[in-house]
């Protein structure tokens, strides 16, 4: 039971389940899109509230609607409290939580959404500060509604179901109304500063400016691992247990359209399933626009990664300079010959500023999207975005070693695949089209 003097913050979300979630955005985002925006601005509340769940003083609890507890806390995470939403109008809900909150020993209760993008874990210590003066508190949004309510425990002797109960939810004059029953049941109401919500079509500038001011943040603990897959049913179960389980990491899994387990297996293996379309360069852009990390990690489905992974990106990225970095390259063989290759490829990392894909690349993801992603071509996508990433700061290359799949030098030769890679890097720097370049590396593996 909370202590008497514990204050609960209760965010009322739904789980983003495509086609029942911000369904007045589906015309303008798809259907995908919608429920995309909803998970990335659930995360961003969150991510708010981390300074407010570390408090002594403030619990959290999160209200859902769609999905069930288990889904929530496999999206989430486990901690926070869930209780369902329940029945009835909005209004309704958010009796029934202010009203648990209290039997549950809570002094203060306050309620936010998700679609408040400004929204800062100071909004929510001015509330509790509030409620510490009056016995309610409002945060009037620009559409006339509002964005956040508090109460005192004592309020519900006032007959505060008032509040609740007939209001027209969705209307311009939610918030006049509140405040104008507030005041006729004889509450005392604080005000908080004005903030935009995100909810219909015409909303989705506030959503990305907030994004384009969040990229000039300093990079948190957050790092997303996105792993573009087609047909990788043989090694993906590998890869992601590589990755691990932590509450700052999150694992993309953008499937190419596989029609062997592929999907299936990351699903088992606690990885969010996105669809994309080859090539990789297309996966990855759709995978870093779902990623709610500060720090991008892009993962071969056949490589996994050193241990404490994490530590060692977060020990470097954060360094003057640094915007990018890349594992030291291990072939997965004991093969001779695949050792002079990882000589030369480490050697080339280090001294040239220059690690490929395989070699699982970091980059810090206002950095990446301020240079637009991966460039649409079909191949050499890591080698361009490299070349523009050295121009803005240093890439390291780290000790560690990533295990990277033998088998395309095993399955088509060592020398003839040498040689392949070669030719297409010569090719690259001639001028000749990535679209040419696919068609001639395709042949040679035997593909067409």
């Amino acid at each position: 039971m909370l202590s008497e003097y514990r204050n609960r913050l209760i965010i009322f979300t739904r789980y983003p389940e495509t086609g029942k979630t911000k369904t007045r955005l589906i015309s303008l985002l798809g259907a995908e899109g919608a429920a995309n925006l909803q998970r990335k601005m659930t995360e961003h509340t969150l991510k708010q509230m981390k300074t407010v769940s570390a408090s002594d003083e403030i619990t959290v609890e999160i209200r859902y609607d769609g999905g069930n507890e288990e889904m929530m806390r496999g999206w989430l995470g486990s901690d926070y409290e869930y209780n369902f939403q329940g029945s009835g109008d909005l209004g309704y809900r958010m009796l029934r939580a202010f009203e648990d909150a209290f039997k549950t020993g809570a002094a203060n209760a306050v309620i936010i959404g998700t679609d408040i993008p400004d929204i800062t874990g100071a909004d929510i210590e001015r509330a509790f500060a509030a409620l510490r003066q009056n016995n309610m508190v409002l945060g009037p949004a620009e559409d006339g509604g509002y964005y956040l309510i508090g109460l005192q425990k004592a309020s519900l002797l006032s007959g505060i179901e008032r509040i609740f109960s007939g209001m027209a939810w969705g209307r311009r004059d939610v918030f006049h109304k509140t405040l104008t029953t507030a005041k006729e049941i004889g509450l005392e109401v604080s005000i908080l500063d004005q903030r935009k919500d995100v909810d219909r079509p015409e909303d989705i500038a506030v959503w990305d400016r907030s994004r384009v001011l969040r990229r000039c943040d300093v990079p948190s603990d957050r790092i997303s691992v996105i792993v573009p897959a087609l047909n990788e049913a043989d090694d993906i179960a590998e890869t992601l247990s590589s990755i691990g389980y932590g509450n700052n990491t999150e694992v993309i899994v953008v499937d190419g359209g596989s029609h062997d387990d592929t999907v299936s297996i990351a699903k088992t293996r606690g990885a969010r399933v996105i669809k994309g379309s080859p090539p990789r360069s297309q996966q990855m852009n759709l995978g870093a626009d779902a990623a709610s990390g500060d720090v991008l990690l892009f993962l071969h489905a056949d490589t996994r990664l050193p241990e404490n992974f994490d530590r060692h990106i977060l020990g470097v990225i954060k360094l003057p300079d640094v915007v990018a970095g890349a594992f030291s390259l291990h072939i997965d063989s004991p093969v001779p010959a695949l050792r002079f290759i990882e000589r030369i490829a480490n050697w080339r990392s280090r001294c040239l500023k220059t690690p490929y894909g395989d070699q699982a690349i970091f980059v810090l993801s206002s950095t990446f999207h301020e240079l637009g992603g991966f460039p649409d071509i079909p191949i050499m996508e890591d080698f361009e975005l490299i070349r523009k990433l050295r121009k803005k700061g240093d890439i390291v290359t780290l000790p560690e070693p990533v295990q990277t799949s033998a088998r395309r030098w095993l399955n088509f030769g060592i020398l003839k695949t040498t040689l392949t890679n070669q030719l297409i890097i010569v090719s690259y720097f001639m001028g000749i089209s990535p679209v040419a370049i696919a068609r001639l590396y395709s042949r040679r593996k035997g593909i067409s």
